[in-house]
């Protein structure tokens, strides 16, 4: 096998062994997202094993002898001298040291991100939690009651009182 279908090769199994896909469905919220990812990770198997199977296996070698044997020594020289005199250039990666950098730099953004998203959706669950408690208590809970968990409120109506503010 040539050397960059070599390293094509190893680049993806790399890659798969590094993918948490249950990781990446526990994510998931919609059917449609389920659906699509499912489709995905087909695909990304599919391209896998296609790239296992075929760019990992070295070309069966011509067997000059038998198309001597049927055409004549003559032309299968010919052939099998220009047959080895192609040269096939050996692949030189100049893309991937260009972008891995930027790559690792979008990687960094997208923990920071992650962890951001995170703390406010934390942070949101526990107010759609306060909301829902308040809501139960809300037809039998008093003024002060209502005030002892929004003091703020409380501090504002006190002092439209103490300046004669009334709204109007």
């Amino acid at each position: 096998m040539s050397g960059a279908g070599k390293k094509v090769v190893d680049v993806a199994f790399k890659a798969s062994r590094n993918i948490d896909w249950e990781r990446m469905a526990k994510i998931l919220v919609s059917d449609e997202a389920r659906k699509e990812f499912a489709t995905l990770r087909r695909t990304f198997d599919e391209v896998n094993s296609t790239l296992q199977t075929k760019f990992s296996q070295e070309p069966e070698p011509i067997d000059w002898d038998y198309y001597r044997k049927g055409i004549g020594s003559r032309l299968v020289d010919m052939y099998k001298e220009a047959y080895d005199s192609v040269e096939i250039p050996k692949f030189v990666d100049t893309v991937t040291p260009q972008y891995k950098p930027k790559f690792d730099a979008l990687l960094v953004e997208l923990k920071e991100a992650e962890e951001k998203s995170l703390k406010e959706s934390e942070r949101l669950e526990k107010e759609i939690a306060e909301v829902q408690e308040l809501k139960k208590k809300i037809s039998t809970m008093t003024a002060d009651e209502y005030f002892e968990k929004h003091p703020e409120l409380k501090q504002k109506f006190d002092d439209e009182i103490r300046n004669d503010y009334w709204g109007y």
